[in-house]
């Protein structure tokens, strides 16, 4: 006899089957809402998720790294105006203005296009950096160009996601598409543990080409930029600035006593320390930022 239950069971696996294998449906896009969006891998095939307003602060405010702030700022031109430029990873200490260079870089030369030309910034979270081949197959069909952007990117044993960032930065038949750059984050310059690399070399018959792999994903950023600790006249004056900028009442010595004390508490001197030391020491004065 048969079993109608069983049957119809067997029908709903063969259907879900072949939803799986049958095309993705086209990713919906729209740039026209916003100037920067987060990308939302759920629900398949994903999304572009608005951001109404970023949280940056104004380039001139990032002081101590001079250097690869230009560098960035060039780069990115070049890229805006349909020009050559390179893939760019920012790496070193926390808290130097890392993530809030990239940013700060987008709204620079995103004002400077001439009408009808945009630039867009979109975040990609490193957990869905496996899904980075899906989001590029639709953004090289928009009109704008965008700076994909992965903060605190790094990969940790046995993370085998940084392939598919291989392939995608200029690895494949296709290649980057030609309107997206991808900025990067990182505490790490080769994006892996330094043990990881290291047991890769002593345990290989031929270390060389054991941690050829993954030490070459470091490869793929033509822009290396590096973010070191500041010393405290880079400290202060980034401090100095940030006052400035927020018209703080309080008088210069009085700011570079309780700055160093604020700095000697945490035992760091950095933009994040110093921008920390602002909110705290405006909130005393009752001041808004």
């Amino acid at each position: 006899m048969v079993d109608k239950e069983e049957i119809c069971l067997q029908l709903a696996g063969i259907r879900q089957a072949l939803e799986r294998l049958a095309p993705a449906p086209p990713m919906s896009l729209d740039i026209s809402s916003a100037s920067a969006f987060i990308w939302q891998p759920e629900p398949f095939p994903g999304w572009l998720e608005p951001v109404d307003e970023v949280a940056r602060v104004p380039i001139s405010l990032i002081r101590g790294v001079d250097s690869s702030r230009d560098r960035l700022l060039n780069n990115t031109r070049r890229f805006a105006a349909g020009l050559p430029a390179n893939n760019a990873l920012l790496w070193g200490a926390r808290g130097m203005g890392k993530s809030s260079l990239v940013k700060a870089v987008h709204a620079v030369c995103s004002d400077e296009l001439p009408p009808g030309e945009s630039l867009k910034l979109v975040e990609i979270n490193r957990d869905d950096i496996e899904t980075l081949p899906r989001l590029l197959s639709t953004l090289k069909k928009a009109s704008a160009r965008f700076i994909l952007f992965c903060d605190d990117l790094s990969f940790d044993h046995d993370d085998t996601s940084y392939k598919s960032l291989k392939a995608a930065l200029d690895g494949g038949i296709e290649g980057r598409p030609e309107n997206v750059l991808f900025y990067a984050t990182s505490n790490r310059r080769h994006l892996l543990p330094r043990d990881m690399i290291d047991n890769e070399r002593s345990t290989a018959i031929n270390p060389g080409e054991a941690i050829e792999e993954k030490v070459s994903l470091s490869d793929r950023f033509g822009l290396w930029l590096g973010f070191h600790k500041s010393n405290q006249d880079e400290y202060l004056a980034m401090v100095t600035g940030y006052a400035d900028h927020f018209g703080l009442e309080v008088q210069p010595d009085d700011l570079r006593r309780r700055a160093l004390q604020w700095s000697a508490e945490r035992g760091s001197r950095s933009g994040r320390t110093a921008w920390q030391f602002i909110q705290d020491l405006a909130g005393q004065l009752g001041q808004r930022l």
